[in-house]
């Protein structure tokens, strides 16, 4: 892998563990128990229209949004943005033309052998309704649980056209772009080869070069790598699109480093593919 050359002065002090009060179980049964009726509610009104602002919704999670047990019994579709627990960088629940989030996790770097650095936390969105008319018909008799940890429906997604996008958001404040373009050259070169069977270095450089000094990827920051019907990756940087490349080798490559078989945070992989099998299954059951 690429190193990242920082100093070690750039180093975020660790994170200090919360201390939480002694005796706290009826607390959390109390939250726990709110938190159901909070989401029953809240589900009831964005299933009449995902895609839309609710100030309703918005009036509850906001009520709520101090407290982390209420806050982690709220499924995923049902809030109206989350937040990556680790970092604090908080994802909205609907993209685009109603991509909703799947999961989220984070990608570090070891710097040295010695330090782990959080780099960027993700989120992976896909549309549900794509999902449902692109693989339905091949899963249609296979459960939520028939699917979990099934190798081929990793792959079926992969080189389906299922439109899907992974919201990449900067947390190393330090961070540049040219470290952003060598660490893809690295990991999604490898991946060309893996797929495609041969070092396309043409493709490999059509991406990353989208990737230019010029730009500017501050803590916050937003990439988009986005892949759309046709195969279709499209790039955008804090709302600006960079480049589309129409490959379909290209997006798995992309792809693969965040649902794939050795993807940067399988703890988030195994949730967004676990989303992906509620939402094939006919009981569409919620993520939990």
């Amino acid at each position: 892998m690429v190193s990242l050359r920082f100093p070690f002065s750039w180093f975020p002090p660790p994170a200090k563990t919360p201390n939480f009060p002694p005796n706290s179980g009826r607390t959390t049964f109390a939250a726990a128990t709110a938190a159901t009726g909070i989401s029953m509610t809240v589900e009831s009104i964005k299933q009449k229209n995902p895609c839309a602002e609710n100030p309703v919704v918005d009036f509850i999670l906001s009520k709520f949004a101090s407290s982390p047990v209420v806050w982690a019994s709220l499924s995923l579709s049902s809030q109206s943005s989350v937040a990556e627990p680790k970092t604090g960088m908080v994802f909205p629940s609907v993209i685009k033309d109603c991509q909703t989030l799947l999961g989220i996790g984070l990608r570090r770097k070891c710097v040295f052998g010695l330090k782990n650095v959080d780099v960027y936390a993700f989120g992976v969105y896909a549309d549900e309704d794509d999902v449902q008319k692109k693989l339905k018909g091949k899963y249609e008799k296979h459960s939520a649980n028939d699917l979990k940890g099934n190798k081929d429906f990793s792959q079926v997604l992969l080189e389906s056209d299922v439109n899907i996008t992974v919201r990449l958001q900067i947390v190393y404040s330090k961070l540049s772009i040219r470290s952003v373009r060598s660490a893809f050259e690295e990991s999604v070169g490898s991946r060309l080869q893996k797929f495609g069977g041969s070092d396309d270095k043409e493709l490999l450089q059509r991406f990353t070069s989208q990737f230019k000094d010029e730009l500017k990827i501050p803590r916050g920051s937003v990439i988009e790598l986005s892949r759309q019907n046709g195969h279709v990756l499209h790039t955008i940087i804090d709302g600006q699109e960079v480049g589309s490349i129409e490959s379909k080798v290209l997006c798995q490559s992309v792809l693969d480093l965040y649902v794939g078989e050795d993807s940067f945070d399988q703890q988030a992989k195994e949730s967004v593919m676990l989303k992906l099998a509620h939402v094939l299954d006919k009981k569409n059951a919620p993520f939990a």
